[in-house]
């Protein structure tokens, strides 16, 4: 199994000490990682430190040094309690909405990155959460990718290349073959959440690729069963997880 890397939740003003800790073992290991950058951020949950001025720049020097960039949403704010089509969450910013305000929603994100000399056609749907106007409206926005879905190597759904993530971290490691990533959530981390990626990427480094590899891979086509058994999946580990945070006192949310 060949693994790249994705972090989501990329702000002026996220948790920067986390950040540039992974960065150090991505640069040590030669590793690019693909970073959801939220074009104009009003969810207070982001919000972990001061504000870096440079911001802008610094990600343009990041996709200089061969990092890629998605766009992750427009707001970051839930406003639905939809799952959608892939349902790892039963809230999202896009599923259940209707199409001609996720247009506009997702070309306003766009034109805020562009404004910023930020261009991409890469997506990534905060919460995971996506329906068929998402897909149909990435498309009509000029958008060629999805990070999200589940399968072994990228495929191709609406028009759309979608670029599966890992269900289970620990599967990435048991002698599967394909293709899969990795999700990182750098603001909730601790210390030992940031030591594990760096044993993994010591013991294993010929697993872990950088995102554009990622992104060479040629999509598959995927039919109706391929679909409902991903959404199947999806599901089901929606309510794995909330079943082991109610056993741990936290209700089991995921965002």
């Amino acid at each position: 199994m060949k693994i790249a890397i994705r972090m989501d939740d990329i702000t002026p003003d996220m948790n920067w000490d986390n950040f540039l800790a992974l960065k150090a073992l991505f640069d040590k290991y030669h590793i690019c990682p693909l970073i959801g950058v939220v074009p104009d951020n009003r969810d207070d949950g982001l919000r972990i430190m001061e504000p870096r001025e440079d911001f802008w720049e610094y990600l343009k020097e990041l996709q200089g040094e061969g990092w890629m960039i998605a766009q992750h949403g427009c707001y970051h704010q839930y406003t639905t309690r939809k799952g959608g089509l892939f349902p790892l969450n039963c809230f999202s910013e896009y599923a259940g909405v209707p199409l001609e305000q996720q247009r506009s929603m997702i070309s306003c994100g766009k034109k805020k990155l562009e404004e910023r000399g930020i261009y991409t056609d890469i997506f990534m749907a905060p919460g995971h959460t996506f329906d068929k106007n998402t897909l149909k409206a990435l498309k009509e926005c000029g958008f060629s990718f999805l990070t999200d879905g589940f399968g072994k190597k990228p495929y191709c759904r609406e028009g759309l290349t979608f670029l599966p993530v890992s269900s289970r971290k620990k599967d990435c490691f048991r002698g599967k073959q394909g293709y899969t990533t990795l999700v990182i959530h750098a603001n909730g981390m601790n210390a030992s959440e940031i030591e594990w990626y760096e044993r993994m990427l010591a013991e294993y480094p010929e697993k872990f690729i950088s995102y554009k590899e990622f992104m060479e891979i040629p999509g598959e086509k995927r039919g109706f069963a391929g679909n409902l058994a991903e959404y199947l999946q999806a599901s089901a580990k929606r309510i794995l997880v909330k079943l082991i945070g109610l056993r741990h006192g936290n209700g089991g949310n995921g965002r």
